[in-house]
């Protein structure tokens, strides 16, 4: 298949890329920098230096070629939310560099249609907002605060692609690899002994491992049967308390030491609510899909994420 790429070269990229190659398709890689994907060159993958969020990357030729020809595009464009602050600037940005390239993105394929074509397009467990006790499910409806309805409009977005376009949307939990995500932040705290859980520790936690991520993304573009919306979360999410204490079990390391809330605070701001308060995420979905998990239990996924050869 002749795929096209947006926001694939950072923690998620790095290892879906390889993935994608390997199963045979044909790669077009939309990337901000300059510089190709690191240790990876290979005749199937090209690679265009483009903003997707900006209108004059879509008058590109390359770009324009691009969209026509593919047969399917992977959308996970998008700032990452809890790395900064929400100032109003960092909340236009969240905002834009999903929208706005989505947007951009649909309207490009309605000018070059292509019948059969898959657009896989990202969203996020923050569509369903926060809490202790509830369970969301994809017929869950959205939260009215700032993350759910920049989700909802995420979706809404994609949802404008040509009729004869199948639609696929990831709402995608917390993605567990040790290179990038809330994982890469947390292993050098916990192997340095001073790891623990962050807040109150009853906060749920609905992950992924990336391996899994990367294998339903690919197994969702290659089956026709998958349509709509799915959670992408493994079927045991876990309070944050329990997280930590599995880490350091894992790690042969103490997790004691919990990290304050207003340590998180003053670091994010309103950002931090996204690590502090959490949602407990299942999918009635993918099991009739028949997608099984790599790591459907937490240990398993740690010890994966956490030994010398996941580096």
């Amino acid at each position: 298949m002749k795929l096209l790429l947006l926001g694939c070269t950072g923690f998620v990229g790095r290892e879906l890329v390889p993935l994608l190659l390997a199963r045979g398709h044909q790669l077009v890689v939309v990337s901000r920098q300059s510089q190709p994907l690191a240790g990876l060159e290979h005749p199937a993958l090209r690679r265009i230096q483009a903003d997707p969020a900006l209108e004059a990357s879509w008058a590109e030729p390359a770009l324009i070629a691009a969209v026509a020809e593919a047969e399917g595009v992977v959308n996970l464009a998008g700032e990452p939310i809890a790395e900064k602050r929400w100032s109003e600037q960092q909340r236009r940005r969240l905002i834009d560099s999903r929208l706005v390239s989505t947007h951009k993105l649909v309207k490009a394929l309605q000018a070059h249609p292509r019948p059969g074509r898959v657009l896989l397009s990202g969203s996020a467990v923050g569509f369903y907002g926060s809490s202790e006790d509830a369970r969301f499910i994809e017929s869950s409806p959205a939260a009215p605060d700032f993350l759910g309805q920049l989700c909802r409009d995420w979706e809404a977005a994609a949802d404008q692609a040509p009729v004869d376009c199948r639609v696929v949307k990831l709402r995608i939990g917390i993605v567990l690899g040790p290179d990038g995500g809330a994982l890469g932040k947390m292993l050098p705290v916990f192997r340095s002994g001073l790891g623990g859980p962050i807040g109150s520790g009853r906060q749920w936690m609905s992950w992924i491992q990336r391996t899994d991520l990367c294998g339903l993304i690919a197994t969702a573009l290659e089956t026709p049967a998958y349509q709509g919306v799915y959670n992408a979360v493994a079927p045991q999410p876990m309070r944050m308390g329990s997280f930590a204490s599995a880490l350091g079990r894992v790690l042969q390391r103490p997790s004691l030491l919990p990290v304050p809330a207003a340590v998180l605070q003053l670091m994010l701001g309103d950002g931090a609510a996204v690590v502090l308060e959490g949602q407990q995420v299942l999918s009635e979905r993918l099991e009739p899909e028949g997608f099984t998990f790599r790591y459907p239990d937490l240990d398993s996924a740690l010890a994966a994420a956490t030994s010398p050869a996941a580096h």
